[in-house]
This record gives structure tokens, sequence and C-alpha cells, in this order.
């Protein structure tokens, strides 16, 4: 069981105290820490706010089911292929599933926490621009999120099945409460976070197997569909809001170092000689 919200944001402003307390220290490990203290603050206070928006209850619930529907219309305009389907053909494989239901429940979290460590200790100079993406992305899909949509295996009459609940690997409870909120199908955070972090390691990574990672947001993809949390296009949009936070961060940047360039530097007085 992952943290409540208010146990995170005590966490988040513990890590707060500590960091900015030890920004002013003489040792030089002591600042190194301040650092790590100060970033491990901000991810946990966007942790919190992720755990506390998940426990809001969705009002007009209603409405999650037709939006489902919806999804599934404009997916066969697309010719994108039956989440069901691909469903059918692990059921019979009782160890996938189970193996799919934990990936689905446990993964995501740390995976993004050992992501963020790695990015801030190897690469301190490219960490701030994931950082940000990280905040731009998980902001949006809160957005998206206030409209509710089901995910495919409360989509009744759909022949999903929910393969957490059949091997009693749930994490959620009733309809809008639990550790997440169920009809917050679109879009994927699951496969969003898993994104920007295959992004990342193949922009910052020199190492030649770093295109492994590949393989993360694909596996993840696979999860959510046959465990019946999220149709693909639940996924698409994901990727989409990577790139296009990505792009926000980038052209923030941009304008921030040309309104630094458009306001010269005040200039130095220039030292007058006296006479002896």
């Amino acid at each position: 069981m992952w943290l409540s919200w208010d146990n995170a944001a005590l966490l988040a402003a513990a890590l707060g105290v500590v960091g900015l307390g030890a920004r002013r220290a003489r040792d030089r490990a002591l600042r190194a820490t301040s650092a790590f203290a100060v970033e491990a603050s901000l991810v946990a206070a966007l942790y919190s706010v992720w755990q506390f928006v998940g426990q809001l209850p969705h009002r007009g619930v209603g409405g999650a089911m037709g939006h489902a529907r919806w999804i599934v219309h404009v997916q066969r305009l697309l010719l994108l292929p039956s989440e069901r389907v691909l469903q059918q053909e692990v059921l019979g494989h009782p160890l996938i599933v189970q193996a799919a239901n934990v990936f689905y429940a446990v993964v995501h979290v740390p995976a993004l926490g050992i992501f963020l460590v790695w990015l801030f200790a190897r690469h301190r100079s490219r960490y701030p621009r994931y950082r940000n993406a990280l905040a731009v992305l998980t902001f949006t899909c809160f957005l998206i999120h206030l409209i509710p949509v089901a995910p495919p295996r409360l989509l009744a009459g759909s022949g999903f099945v929910d393969t957490a609940v059949r091997y009693h690997q749930s994490v959620y409870g009733p309809v809008g409460t639990g550790i997440s909120d169920q009809v917050s199908a679109m879009p994927s955070l699951h496969l969003a976070w898993a994104c920007l972090i295959a992004v990342a390691v193949i922009q910052v990574s020199p190492s030649r197997w770093r295109w492994l990672v590949l393989a993360h947001p694909v596996l993840t993809m696979y999860v959510v569909v046959v465990t019946g949390n999220h149709f693909w296009l639940d996924g698409i949009a994901a990727a989409i809001l990577v790139a296009a936070s990505l792009a926000l961060v980038d052209g923030a940047g941009r304008l921030r170092r040309r309104r630094r360039a458009a306001c010269p530097a005040p200039e130095q007085p220039r030292p007058t000689l006296q006479r002896a």
C-alpha cells in the first residue's frame, strides 16, 4: 500500500524543511543532501496531490459510461484492434493475468521514483526539464480526469472481465473510492509516466542499451489493456500529452532565455582615477 495523501504531504513538508535548512551549510555533502531533499519534497508533494485527487468522489459519474462508449466508437472509426480480443487470449493463463494485475497495481510509482533518483544523481543538469514536464503532464491528466470515463471492465455488455476482481487483487473499492478513482480512465496516467520515462532515458543516457527502456511503455500498454483498465485511445492520448508537456516546458525555457537576453546586465561603474 502506497502512502496516503496526508502522509505524503507530511513527508513533503519534512523533506522541504530539511532541504532548506541544510542549503547554507558549509559542508559539501550537506549541500548535496539539501538539493536532493528539496527535489524529493517537490515530488512527494506532487504524489500527495495525485493521491488526494484520486480519492475525491466524481460528480456526474453516470456520464462515464457514455464517454466510454464514445471512445469505443472512435476506435472503430480508427480501425484500432479490439482490447476484448486481446484480453480473451490471456484469460486462459492465470499466472500471466495475475502478474499483469500486480504490474498494474505496483510498478508505476516505484518505476517513476527510480527514474527520478537516477536522473537527479547521474544527469543533474537535465533533471529540471523532465521534472517540470512531469508536473505539467500529471496536472494536465488531472484536469482531463474531471471528465468521467469508465474503463473497459466497467462497461456493461462489453464482454470485458475485471481481472483484478476475479483474482482478488483489486486496489479499488466502490466506484469513486479506493487508491485511485475508477472513472478516470482517459488518459492513462500509468502509460503517461511510462512514456515520459522512456523518452527521458533515450534522450539523456549515452548507453547503447538505453533503447531497451521502450519495453516499459510497451509492457505497460499491454498490461492496462489486458486487465481491462484502459482503452487503446487512453494510451494514445497519454503519449500525445507527454510530447505536448515536453514541448511546453521547452517553449517556456526558450521564452525565458529570450527575455534574459533582451534585458542586458546593468553596467558596472567605471573606477575613477584619484590624483596623488
